[in-house]
């Protein structure tokens, strides 16, 4: 993943709308491998980690809307260009450089989320 969500968030929702990962949380709420994907039970992650595709892990952020770098694929095998970018009318979603994902790592995880 390479999409942060910076300070200059409004909370508008607009993004949530728009992720076919749902990778996208609102501020101060939990998040799951399982919200959006077909994954479920005891999974292993791409970097061969076991989870519990329905354990709620700790918000990202408590202020603003933030990303799930592991969840998010920046639309690829959906979109051209990421949608949570593209709607957001303060254009707070930008590139993270530090979290640069291939093009090849962004789709096998579009296909770990949705195809098992």
């Amino acid at each position: 993943m390479a999409l942060k969500i910076t300070d200059d968030c409004i909370n508008c929702d607009a993004c949530i709308q728009e992720c076919p990962n749902t990778a996208i949380y609102e501020p101060d709420e939990k998040w799951t491998y399982a919200d959006g994907t077909s994954l479920a039970g005891i999974i292993q992650t791409l970097n061969g980690e076991k989870k519990d595709a329905n354990k709620e892990f700790k918000p990202v952020s408590e202020e603003f809307y933030f990303i799930v770098e592991d969840k998010c694929t920046e639309c690829k095998g959906f979109h051209e260009e990421p949608q949570c970018a593209s709607v957001c009318p303060v254009d707070c979603i930008i590139i993270d450089e530090e979290l640069a994902e291939s093009e090849e790592l962004l789709y096998k995880k579009k296909d770990w989320m949705h195809e098992n």
